[in-house]
């Protein structure tokens, strides 16, 4: 692992996000290789300021190779774990078979062990790329069943659009103050993931209930159901209160996360994706219950 990359004609950068032309260079690299646009999260608070990219440049600035790590603490089996996540990792293709990959996640691993993180996570559909590095692939399961009846009284909800800047400033207070939304698998602080995943899947909506100031990530799926994605609240609402809020009559319903605050039991049900969540550290720590991070943390 330690060979030196073939970086003939390319500069080695790092904390480059402040720099527009950086910023521009991996917003072009995703959107080329994965057809990923994260351009508004620049409209959405930026990325997170924790954030430390490293990459490959050629002499146009053009990026060939990167990867970003960043501050991630979550919650694990009950306490929370001082980690950091691994995202952005792309090579164009004139440029694989060099080396510069695996520089990059070496120096991002490095990065992370002289910050201090206990433990680096990461999502990939190449499993196998990571395994060198010591990591391993975490199960996820979400949870089905049958949907409780909606709460009578519950107040009155409405849509929250990102692009608004009042509707924006709100969701940022509430993603600032927000509780872990399961003791088993969550993660503590996700405000940029959560905000450019409103623009990602157009599927996906955000309500506010008013009442219990909690914003709801949610959306329908072709078979009805309804599925919950996130819940970003200071004290998390029950799964009836979440469906009267949004007068919402289900007859069944699919958590994506392990529901131990919401006052509902499903049944865990594997989660059928592409890509795995990987965790390296922690030693052979498991999740005790069947458990998942929400989609509106998946980076």
């Amino acid at each position: 692992m330690n060979k030196p990359p073939d970086s003939a004609g390319l500069t080695f950068r790092q904390d480059y996000f402040g720099d527009p032309a950086g910023w521009a260079a991996l917003v072009c690299l995703l959107d080329d290789i994965f057809g990923i646009d994260i351009g508004p999260l620049l409209q959405l608070g930026g990325p997170d300021p924790t954030s430390m990219p490293f990459g490959w440049f050629d002499a146009e600035g053009t990026l060939a190779a990167n990867i970003s790590a960043f501050a991630l603490p979550f919650v694990l089996n009950g306490r929370i774990v001082h980690a950091a996540g691994l995202q952005s990792g792309a090579v164009r293709p004139p440029w694989r078979g060099r080396g510069l990959y695996r520089d990059v996640t070496v120096k991002a691993l490095d990065w992370c062990e002289r910050q201090g993180f206990e433990a680096v996570i990461l999502y990939t559909d190449k499993p196998s790329l990571y395994e060198p590095y010591g990591f391993r692939a975490i199960p996820q399961h979400r949870y089905e069943g049958a949907a409780p009846d909606p709460s009578i009284f519950a107040g009155s909800s409405r849509l929250l659009a990102p692009s608004n800047a009042d509707d924006l400033a709100l969701l940022q207070s509430l993603l600032k103050a927000r509780s872990p939304v399961s003791t088993s698998l969550s993660v503590t602080v996700n405000a940029a993931m959560f905000l450019i995943n409103t623009q990602l899947d157009a599927d996906v909506r955000v309500s506010l209930l008013e009442d219990q100031q909690a914003a709801i990530a949610w959306k329908m799926d072709a078979a009805g159901r309804f599925n919950l994605l996130d819940v970003v609240a200071t004290e998390i609402p029950t799964l009836a209160a979440i469906l009267g809020g949004l007068d919402i009559a289900s007859a069944a319903v699919e958590v994506f996360f392990r529901p131990d605050k919401l006052g509902w039991a499903g049944a865990p049900q594997p989660v059928e994706s592409g890509t795995v969540l990987m965790l390296r550290g922690l030693g052979d720590e498991a999740l005790h219950f069947p458990a998942m991070l929400s989609p509106m943390a998946d980076f």
